[in-house]
Parts: structure tokens; sequence; C-alpha cells
């Protein structure tokens, strides 16, 4: 069994920074993409930002030039560093892996922690 940990979420004023990890733990072989998922009140969950096991990242045009997605493959971890923050940015923000074990391949979801970027 495959579990990703989210934290680092919280109050924020707008402008202020963040920057939430997700750590994955259990039987893990591999992880190839690992990406942060956002969904406001009211909204569908969307992508925000994705990184490729080789280190390639790909973001939302809402974020892209203020957020930096980064991931350790030996630590199985992830991070989103988020600068320049707005109010719409809120959100609960998820970390989401496409994982490999010796018996299947996974797409495993965190938990998802709060965001929350007051004016």
């Amino acid at each position: 069994q495959v579990q990703l940990v989210e934290s680092g979420g919280g109050l924020v004023q707008a402008g202020g920074s963040l920057r939430l990890s997700c750590a994955a733990s259990g039987s893990i072989f591999s992880i190839n993409a690992m990406g942060w998922y956002r969904q406001a009140p009211g909204k569908q969950r969307e992508l925000v930002a994705v990184i490729t096991s080789g280190g390639s990242p790909r973001y939302a045009d809402s974020v892209r030039g203020r957020f930096t997605i980064s991931r350790d493959n030996a630590k199985n971890t992830g991070d989103l560093q988020m600068n320049s923050l707005k109010p719409e940015d809120t959100a609960v923000y998820y970390c989401n892996a496409r994982v490999v074990t010796s018996l299947a391949y996974l797409e495993v979801w965190g938990q998802g922690t709060l965001v929350t970027v007051s004016s």
C-alpha cells in the first residue's frame, strides 16, 4: 500500500509565500510523474503543476512564473514552492503520484492541505 502525506498549507497574506511538501511511503519501486492539483470551493479540481521522474516540469498558466515544483527521487518526496500568492490561489491542494510497485501501477492521492490567501 502506498500513501502520500502533504504538509505546509496554511494562511498567508496576498503576495506571500508557502511551500507545500509531499512524502510518499509504502512499497514503492519507482514514481513516475508527481503533481499538485487544487480544488477551490464550488470548482472542479485542476492541475497546478506536474513533474516527470526526469525532472521536467509543467505548469498551469495561472501559476507559471510564481510556483515551482520539485522532487527528490531518492527520498520519494515532492515540493511546491508558491510565491506571490493571490486570493484566487485559495484552495485545497492535493499531491498526486503515479507509483510503480512490484505488483501494480497506481495513481495515488494525498489527503489534501488547505491554502488560504487573504487579500
